[in-house]
């Protein structure tokens, strides 16, 4: 791969990790040379931008016993390669993007190699072949030539030279569209502390039970609060950027298995109907158990892991910082504290070095996270706290802050987790979702922990019918 040329040398020399990022591309090369690497301006969806490497080139794909050069474009974080690439197509004016479950309709194309990416397990020609693999299943663009059929058959030729970037592309009526769906206390504390935020131009608040009076609900429909429509049908949800999940319907069970059951089961009768209605929405889950549930959400929605997550432990992540920056007047250590985990007696806290998208754990500070981690455990939560958490959460996805939470996702493949089960770790989060950071060699205590909320909860969640 030709990196000698000036403009490339003059972009790669910004790249945090230079050396790292140039050993990559170098194995592009070997097993993808038709692959070149250029220089470009990438326009994120808040109008920021920055110059960026790119990978322009096809991946081969066969589509019913035929075979299809398919263009594709990398653009490549200057974090890369500790940060997964964004993956683009690049469609002719002749012909149309195929929306479905991994590339949506402006050619963002969305894997389970982006959302679990970990390097130097994750590389891009691993990316590449689950690319291969999902488009042969089931081919992302097609043909306008025979009155928009959008036949998979016919699929693109290469072109190249085509600037692609994620401006915004504003919709039809509110930009900002929240719903939260659970008249409880938590409900009414959601929808309170999202109006305070401000970054909500539209909020439906939905109540599935008949309590509306102790939920609430009535006394919104009465004092008719701007920006606030109160509706029972979850078609009120449809087109919802993020859709915050409260809703509990506990029962008389004796067992906690049936207990939680029964949460299940209302899951059943909204999820999969709500992901249909608001397919690009981010379902925020802050039912409990809030691990589990946000596991179940995740099945039953059919959608990508990096859009479904949990407010899990960003309040704990949250309460953390506070309590060392201002109780133990530790201001200015350049690190960042994290609860992880699950949202139990088993989560844990850690400081680390921060950036953009990577941690590096910090153990010098070990005394002074285990005295507040011991604070924190006096501090109980009440649904106006995590009310003021989801909120939190919702302002960096609407506003596509890229900002690091500790929430619920997908902790498949992290700190070599083999199997899908749900835990609270750092993410950044965005429009698009969740992005999870690298992981992290954690102390042996810790990771004991952690490696027990895994075998419990994946105990617990096959005792479920999900």
């Amino acid at each position: 791969m030709d990196l000698s040329s000036e403009s490339v040398k003059k972009i790669l020399g910004k790249y945090k990790f230079r050396d790292v990022a140039i050993e990559e591309l170098q194995k592009v090369h070997r097993i993808h040379p038709e692959f070149v690497p250029q220089t470009g301006t990438y326009t994120f969806s808040d109008s920021t931008q920055k110059d960026l490497l790119k990978l322009v080139g096809n991946i081969p794909v066969r589509y019913h016993g035929r075979s299809y050069n398919l263009p594709i474009l990398l653009w490549l974080m200057d974090s890369f390669p500790f940060t997964p690439p964004i993956c683009l197509l690049r469609p002719t004016p002749n012909m149309v993007i195929r929306e479905g479950k991994h590339v949506n309709a402006r050619g963002r194309i969305y894997l389970p190699a982006l959302h679990n990416w970990d390097h130097p397990k994750s590389s891009v020609p691993g990316l590449l072949a689950e690319m291969i693999s999902k488009f042969e299943e089931d081919p992302p663009l097609s043909s306008k030539t025979s009155g928009d059929s959008k036949d998979p058959t016919e699929l693109l030729a290469f072109v190249s030279k085509l600037k692609i970037g994620e401006s915004r592309v504003k919709p039809d009526g509110p930009v900002n569209k929240v719903t939260v769906i659970g008249g409880g206390d938590l409900g009414m504390a959601t929808v309170m502390s999202l109006l305070a935020k401000g970054s909500v131009d539209k909020l439906v608040f939905i109540d599935l039970t008949d309590s509306s009076t102790k939920g609430g609900t009535m006394d919104l429909e009465i004092f008719h609060l701007p920006k606030v429509e109160v509706s029972k049908d979850l078609s009120a949800s449809a087109g919802s950027k993020v859709v915050v999940v409260t809703a509990n319907a506990w029962s008389n069970e004796q067992s906690y298995v049936g207990v939680v059951q029964t949460n299940v089961d209302l899951y059943s009768g909204v999820i999969p109907t709500v992901a249909q209605l608001s397919p690009q929405a981010v379902l925020l889950i802050a039912s409990q158990p809030v691990d589990i549930m946000t596991h179940v959400a995740w099945r039953q929605s059919g959608l990508m892991p990096s859009r479904v997550i949990g407010a899990g432990c960003n309040l704990d992540s949250e309460r953390l910082n506070y309590i060392i920056n201002v109780n133990l007047t530790a201001h200015n250590t350049g690190k960042q504290g994290w609860v992880l985990g699950e949202l139990s007696d088993n989560k844990v806290a850690i400081m680390a070095n921060m950036g953009p998208e990577i941690m590096q754990l910090s153990n010098s500070t070990k005394p002074l996270t285990d005295r507040a981690f011991e604070i924190l455990k006096e501090k109980g939560q009440r649904s106006w706290s995590v009310g003021l958490s989801i909120a939190d959460i919702t302002n960096s996805i609407l506003l596509d802050q890229r900002k690091i939470h500790s929430v619920s996702t997908l902790a498949q493949g992290w700190g070599g987790i083999g199997v899908e089960v749900f835990l609270s770790l750092p993410c950044a989060l965005g429009a698009t979702g969740s992005m999870r950071l690298a992981s992290v060699a954690l102390a042996s205590e810790d990771d004991s922990k952690l490696q027990e909320s895994v075998a419990s909860l994946t105990s617990f969640l096959s005792q479920l019918r999900v």
